[in-house]
């Protein structure tokens, strides 16, 4: 026994080594993964880092961004690289490369709706709006803001949907949508005012500036850029934003014809020294609108000079946008000197610059001054602004009903998505009602059952009750039949047997002293007349001792008075069968009444469906217990499977209640018999009453 039990430890401590072993290794193996992963997770990370550093040439970043990539594209984690390819494409859009955005920016739009991340794919339409932005293509950039604007909304996330808003103004002022520019931007001012995002703000009332001028409501206009010029001095890091608010609204001023207004704004940004060196363009732009209004408020004086240098500013940049709007200044600068070679000169100048920027605006405006510089062409020139400002309108409605079809799909989509909310809400509804529907209709079915079951109960209880009033009242029938008997019994003895006795003895007493042939005679008399009461007292003897054998049982009693009962209702005749020498009121009472009851549906149904003419009741003591058998020679029925009536029903309740077992057997034309099995459990027999019986036999 001790060197099994050795044995047996020897070889837990070897499974539990076993199993130490393995879990370190596989601890370790996962620990090695987890480690290796979270290196490559390290260093796409640090790759995409280095690729952000503007000061790093292209070459390098993009080698840092492809190998970024290159990795990005192992990693098994669907949402982590959905992220790197979120990060990766945006950077190769600020480098500029076009074909790697695509490819990087279409996986990340197709692994953000494969894992169902609306963040990402938000993202992705951002990034290729502001590519379609670079390239100029004004409809698809504004679709796609349009449709990250959707998704950041849904998510709840204002601030990236206010900027989406604001982007989306942007692109429609870019053509001339003003109206829905001006829209969308309000929209976004609502965003941005409780979030306190000053920025925001500050760029909103700007385009709002910008678009209401364009609409010629200069006084709105100076209204939204004042606005933004007190949310620019809100923004708490260093900025110079009010320097280019200061030049639109002194534009505001100049195309509103009041020069004078707009000087100071103009000077504001002029007078700011480092104004050339962070933004030259503006600087030129300032300095040109400065030089035209003064022309147009009479000044002379040093005009040239600040004409000549915006020029050479925005040609050393090449903005050739601004440059247009310069030399179109420059020759109205010339036409008031009355130079009007040079003012063609430099309105040619501004006519081939403004088509090469595609500034469609400025080329209208130089058309109508060339007219008035060269009139023998002033019909060509007509010609040619009425065909390209018809062309220009054509354009601009063709784009504006474009984003007229990108607002309403967008719109329609919302409603779509809307309506499919609403139809979700309805079925959910209809489906949680129908759910409550059935589930209070299974309460109230469950709770009928429940009642009608305590109802037959109840009923059950009262039958059980007024049988076993009869059963009481039998009893006491008996009883008064015993007494009635013993009465007579006692006048019998009394009148009869005791009379006789005592004539006999005072005859006998009498004759007691004589001898003679006549006291012989009277003798004889009495002695006759002992003999007849002692043949009186034997008649007696055997009436009581028969009386004494033959069993009286209340419990058949009852079922005989039940069969005449309902004899009487149905006019037909029964038979009624049983063991004469079973003690049939020695079977507990429960079992009596629910028997009885069980009999009393079975004749019920003899005289309700039967119509029978014969009834045949039996009970039969077997081995498995009381067999009752009722049968009939009535109509019969076809057994069906399915509901039962109440009367069956009840016996079926009683039958389960004695566990036993019932069985109706019925054939069309020839009757139904109802056989019921009940266990009976030993009856004893009372011994002391036994011996009595047996003793009194034996006198007799």
């Amino acid at each position: 026994m001790d060197q099994f039990s050795k044995t047996y430890h020897n070889h837990l401590i070897l499974i539990a080594l076993a199993i130490l072993v393995f879990s370190c290794s596989d601890s370790s193996n996962q620990e090695n993964s987890k480690f290796v992963s979270d290196k490559a997770v390290d260093s796409v990370r640090s790759w995409i880092e280095s690729a952000r550093q503007r000061n790093q040439k292209t070459p390098f970043r993009l080698r840092q961004l492809g190998k970024a990539t290159k990795i990005a594209r192992k990693t098994e984690n669907d949402s982590l690289r959905a992220t790197f390819f979120s990060m990766i494409s945006l950077e190769y859009l600020n480098i500029g490369d076009s074909l790697r955005f695509r490819q990087t920016n279409s996986e990340t739009m197709k692994l953000a709706i494969k894992i169902g991340d609306s963040t990402k794919q938000a993202e992705a339409h951002w990034d290729l709006a502001e590519f379609y932005q670079t390239k100029a293509v004004v409809d698809s950039s504004y679709f796609h803001f349009s449709k990250a604007q959707k998704i950041y909304s849904d998510l709840g996330k204002e601030f990236q949907s206010g900027k989406m808003l604001y982007n989306m103004a942007v692109a429609q002022a870019d053509i001339k949508d003003y109206t829905g520019s001006e829209i969308n931007a309000v929209r976004a001012i609502e965003i941005f005012k409780p979030l306190n995002k000053h920025v925001q703000l500050y760029r909103c009332y700007s385009i709002l500036g910008s678009v209401t001028k364009e609409l010629k409501e200069y006084d709105r206009a100076i209204e939204y850029l004042n606005i933004a010029l007190q949310y620019q001095e809100k923004i708490e890091r260093e900025n110079h934003y009010n320097l280019k608010l200061n030049n639109n609204i002194g534009t505001a001023y100049q195309e509103q014809g009041q020069y004078k207004k707009s000087i100071p704004y103009f000077e504001e940004v002029i007078k700011y020294k480092r104004t050339l060196e962070k933004d030259p363009k503006l600087y030129a732009q300032a300095l040109n609108n400065l030089a035209y209004s003064q022309l147009k408020t009479g000044k002379k004086n040093g005009l040239k000079a600040q004409f000549e240098k915006a020029i050479k500013t925005q040609d050393s940049i090449g903005d050739i946008t601004s440059i247009s709007r310069s030399f179109y200044n420059f020759s109205e600068f010339y036409l008031d000197r009355k130079d009007t070679t040079q003012a063609f000169h430099y309105a040619k100048k501004a006519l081939y610059n403004s088509k090469k920027a595609n500034n469609f605006e400025r080329l209208l405006s130089t058309l109508q001054l060339l007219v008035k510089l060269e009139p023998n062409k002033s019909i060509a020139y007509n010609n040619e602004y009425i065909e390209l400002n018809d062309s220009l309108q054509q354009i601009e409605r063709k784009v504006r009903n474009k984003f007229a079809r990108i607002r309403f799909e967008t719109d329609e989509f919302i409603a779509e998505n809307e309506m499919l909310a609403r139809e979700k809400q309805l079925w959910s509804g209809i489906a949680i009602a129908v759910l409550l529907l059935g589930l209070m209709s299974y309460f109230i079915v469950d709770q009928r059952a429940k009642n009608q079951k305590l109802r037959f109960q109840q009923e059950q209880q009262a039958a059980n009750q007024e049988i076993f009033n009869l059963m009481l009242a039998q009893n006491q029938k008996v009883e008064e039949g015993k007494k009635s008997e013993q009465k007579r019994i006692s006048e019998e003895l009394h009148d009869g047997v005791l009379g006789k006795m005592l004539g006999a003895r005072m005859v006998l007493t009498g004759l007691n002293k004589k001898t003679d042939a006549d006291a012989e005679l009277q003798r004889e008399k009495a002695i006759d007349a002992l003999q007849d009461v002692e043949k009186e007292v034997r008649a007696i003897s055997h009436e009581l001792s028969h009386a004494a054998y033959q069993k009286i049982n209340n419990f058949i009693h009852s079922l005989e008075d039940l069969l005449k009962t309902v004899q009487a209702t149905g006019k037909f005749d029964y038979k009624f069968t049983y063991d004469e020498q079973f003690d049939w009121d020695g079977l507990n009472g429960e079992m009596k009444i629910n028997v009885y009851r069980m009999i009393q549906e079975s004749l019920q149904n003899c005289v309700k469906h039967a119509k029978c003419k014969n009834v045949l009741v039996s009970l039969t003591m077997k081995k498995e217990g009381l067999e009752v058998l009722v049968s009939d020679d009535g109509k019969g029925f076809k057994k069906k499977t399915g509901k039962k009536g109440i009367g069956m029903r009840n016996i079926a309740s009683r039958i389960d209640k004695l566990n036993g077992s019932w069985n109706i057997e019925s054939v069309l034309g020839k009757g139904t018999t109802v056989t019921l099995l009940i266990p009976v459990a030993p009856i004893e027999k009372n011994k002391n009453q036994v011996t009595e019986e047996e003793g009194v036999l034996r006198e007799v």
